[in-house]
């Protein structure tokens, strides 16, 4: 980065795990002296935003498409454990350069990362609102409050959060999660002992493999999301730190909180409808317990959500935006509050699942380029100047074109309300996208790179 650049993308750097002043530093990398923290804190930090009603509610889909319980966990579990793996493995490069994840999208992107960054940052948004929708419904039911209203508080803490930054959202995580695992283990004691759980699968044949499928792709959808986040939250940590230990506390942290909200909801089925959060607190028996079970809820949208803003900043400041990463938070939570209020009309099941599907389709063919690019660069154990690299004003159409390609190629293997391609509908709506857009971008970048060397430090 140019020392312009810096003044806008650098900024301060919070001192350690305790200092919760305003991080002003955006996606310029974090230099070896200003690293601190654990690996093992990245458990909480994957555990508490995504221990929300988003994974509930994911899990009710599997009744939705007539799978039993047994089945849909196992279903569920399988997805999540495949959708886990590629943040797991993108979180170890934040102590091993600094950067966050989209600004290292730069090293095989070159200036072409904008297209990739705008689709970060609008899928950042997105997931506000998938988040934002159920904690403003809560805290709504909770104090009486009109839903824009609730909203509007709920987006307020949160992007709060986000403009405190990395050190105050990781001691937030921390503390959260040690809240949600009470309230959702709770809950699901709860849901056993006083909920018919249906077990039996209603539907069979051709249609009972398409909904495996489809519930698989449905649950790793929303784990992979974080991919393009992984990186920002463990970039601070210091550069000798272990690898395989910052996989394993990410793994961890995503797998547990997603098998046990979606477990809650494959147990629940339909009794939750679209009134999620009213459901839950009818099913705690109402009273002073539903309360408490409303205000979970909310918080645990405002922890989840302050990541997004977080991410959303910095991916905004990747595209070349020259907002601060404080502002740029801010920008992501006003445009979410729209996005709120539009899922919040209608048929929310129906709008739930494509927005759940369509904000991840991109991210396979996004991995299937970043992947094979980090490996060349550190073969064999190699370094180099991250700063270097990243500042290079080049363009890599290579990069982009496969990525544009594996998109492509998985538009006939979508299956949502609003589009089911042809691959999809012959298959009782298996959807598959998201494993050919990856093998297709992968093989086309590794073909339009063939014979090019990439540049070393």
């Amino acid at each position: 980065m140019s020392g312009i650049d810096a003044d806008v993308f650098g900024g301060r750097m919070p001192s350690g795990a305790g200092d919760f002043a305003i991080e002003t530093h955006g996606i310029t990398p974090v230099p070896e002296a200003n690293r601190f923290g654990r690996p093992w804190r990245l458990a909480s930090v994957w555990f508490a935003p995504n221990l929300t009603m988003t994974a509930v509610f994911t899990g009710t889909l599997g009744s939705t498409l007539g799978l039993g319980f047994t089945t849909g966990f196992i279903v569920a579990l399988v997805g999540t454990i495949l959708g886990s793996l590629p943040p797991a493995y993108l979180s170890t490069w934040g102590p091993k350069t600094g950067a966050g994840q989209l600004p290292l999208a730069r090293l095989p992107f070159g200036k072409t990362v904008v297209l990739p960054g705008l689709v970060q940052w609008l899928g950042s948004i997105a997931w506000d609102a998938l988040v934002g929708l159920f904690g403003g419904e809560a805290l709504a039911e909770l104090t009486g409050l009109p839903f824009w209203l609730a909203v509007v508080l709920v987006l307020v803490l949160q992007c709060l959060l986000g403009v405190f930054g990395y050190a105050v959202i990781h001691r937030v995580q921390a503390v959260m999660s040690a809240v949600l695992v009470v309230a959702f283990v709770a809950l699901a004691v709860k849901v056993v002992l006083d909920h018919p759980i249906t077990f039996t699968n209603e539907a069979t044949g051709g249609d009972f493999a398409g909904a495996v499928v489809l519930f698989s792709t449905i649950t790793l959808s929303l784990a992979i999301s974080w991919a393009p986040y992984a990186a920002d939250f463990s970039r601070y940590l210091p550069v000798d730190t272990k690898p395989a230990r910052v996989f394993w506390f990410t793994l961890l942290g995503l797998v547990a909180s997603y098998a046990l909200g979606e477990g809650i909801g494959l147990a629940l089925g339909s009794a939750l409808g679209d009134q999620t959060a009213a459901g839950v607190s009818q099913l705690v028996g109402g009273g002073a317990v539903g309360g408490l079970a409303l205000l979970v809820i909310a918080l645990a949208a405002v922890s989840s959500n302050a990541m997004n803003d977080y991410s959303g900043s910095l991916a905004l400041q990747t595209v070349g935006v020259r907002l601060r990463r404080p502002v740029s938070a801010v920008v992501v939570t006003v445009l979410a509050f729209v996005l709120i209020l539009w899922m919040h009309s209608g048929d929310l099941s129906a709008k739930f699942e494509n927005v759940l599907l369509f904000v991840s389709y991109w991210i396979p063919p996004f991995l299937g380029v970043v992947v094979p690019d980090w490996l060349r660069r550190t073969k064999g154990g190699r370094r180099f100047e991250i700063s270097a690299e990243l500042g290079k004003p080049t363009r890599s159409w290579a990069a982009l074109v496969a990525f544009l390609v594996g998109f492509a190629a998985a538009v006939p293997f979508m299956n949502t309300t609003v589009y089911t391609g042809p691959v999809a509908a012959a298959l009782h709506g298996a959807d598959l996208a998201y494993y050919a857009g990856f093998v297709v971008s992968l093989v086309a970048y590794l073909l339009l790179r063939a014979g090019k060397k990439v540049d070393l430090q």
